[in-house]
């Protein structure tokens, strides 16, 4: 089983930000939560931090855990993790992702998020 870990983005309207995967990437054309794999001796803390500022050019700040999904791809299984965060520093520049857009936590189901990523929305439902 792959660690994965992503990022919920949380602005001062309360809005999450979502990005979308780029043709050529893997799971193209879905909506993701920001992150990526753990590496070898890195704590997801630690993995988080390093992903953000590979994928999209800025420094996070990490607060509480919101929970952990299992998903089952193709590929094999992921365990996700999930940590709310604020961006510390920097603008968005995207490499991974084409788009990326503030969304309100209950505008979630509307767009085509990736399956591993689907329970956190009731999750922060319920936290919110």
């Amino acid at each position: 089983m792959i660690d994965v870990v992503a990022a919920i983005l949380e602005n001062h309207q309360g809005q999450v930000l979502i990005a979308k995967r780029k043709q050529g990437k893997k799971m193209a054309g879905f909506w993701e939560f920001p992150g990526g794999k753990v590496e070898a001796g890195e704590s997801p803390e630690q993995s988080l931090i390093r992903e953000l500022n590979e994928e999209m050019n800025i420094e996070i700040e990490i607060g509480d855990y919101v929970g952990e999904n299992v998903h089952f791809y193709q590929e094999g299984p992921i365990k996700l993790l999930a940590y709310k965060c604020s961006v510390k520093a920097g603008d968005i520049k995207l490499t991974d992702h084409d788009r990326y857009v503030w969304i309100n936590v209950e505008d979630l189901n509307k767009v085509r998020l990736a399956p591993a990523d689907v329970p956190f929305i009731e999750m922060l439902s319920d936290s919110n």
